[in-house]
């Protein structure tokens, strides 16, 4: 199998004030602080938009076991039907759905997510960013807008900071890699 691009922004632009409209809706939801506490400093939490069927607690919609199971749609997903427009852009079967927000002044050190890049990507589509968000891949800086549609090889090593006053907020998306979504990453490969 051939290994797929360091990173790729994808032809998918998504409406901004859709996505934040709908991150409005949830944002007085629960949302659930990372548990790979060594990963991060500072607030790093989710809001699982689907979740492996059984797992029915809060924290256990928000993580996963691979290859665990199927995925189903969390009542988040049902109260907002652009995200679930956004989700079904995609040909593929989604695994992990999740909103992924960085507060003020926090930090996800640098790390590698080996279970990705083989039989399963992950998208990020950013929602709230600005330009005190610094996203690095390989120790380089990724620049990613709002509304825009990135594949990053996360099984590389990356760690984001956000030294704003603003939290960062983006849609990531764990999608089966079909024939269908290796085309988008290999033809579009030469993205900068």
């Amino acid at each position: 199998m051939d290994s797929l691009p360091e990173k790729v922004r994808l032809p998918f632009l998504f409406d901004v004030r859709e996505l934040e409209n709908s991150l409005q809706t949830l944002e007085k939801e629960y949302w659930v602080g990372h548990f790979v506490k060594q990963n991060y400093q500072g607030d790093w939490s989710v809001l699982p938009l689907t979740a492996q069927k059984g797992r029915e607690h809060p924290i256990l919609m928000a993580s996963s076991i691979p290859g665990g199971g199927d995925y189903v749609e969390t009542s988040y997903l049902s109260k907002t039907p652009y995200f679930k427009s956004v989700l079904n852009s995609f040909d593929t079967k989604p695994l992990s759905i999740r909103l992924m927000r960085l507060g003020p002044k926090s930090e996800i050190k640098e790390h590698r997510d080996y279970d990705l890049d083989e039989n399963e990507v992950r998208l990020h589509i950013p929602i709230l960013t600005n330009s005190g968000v610094h996203f690095f891949l390989n120790k380089k800086e990724v620049a990613m807008k709002a509304g825009e549609c990135w594949y990053l090889r996360l099984s590389d090593p990356h760690q984001v900071v956000n030294d704003s006053d603003q939290a960062r907020v983006h849609l990531v998306m764990d999608l089966e890699l079909n024939e269908w979504l290796r085309k988008f990453l290999t033809q579009n490969s030469a993205t900068p």
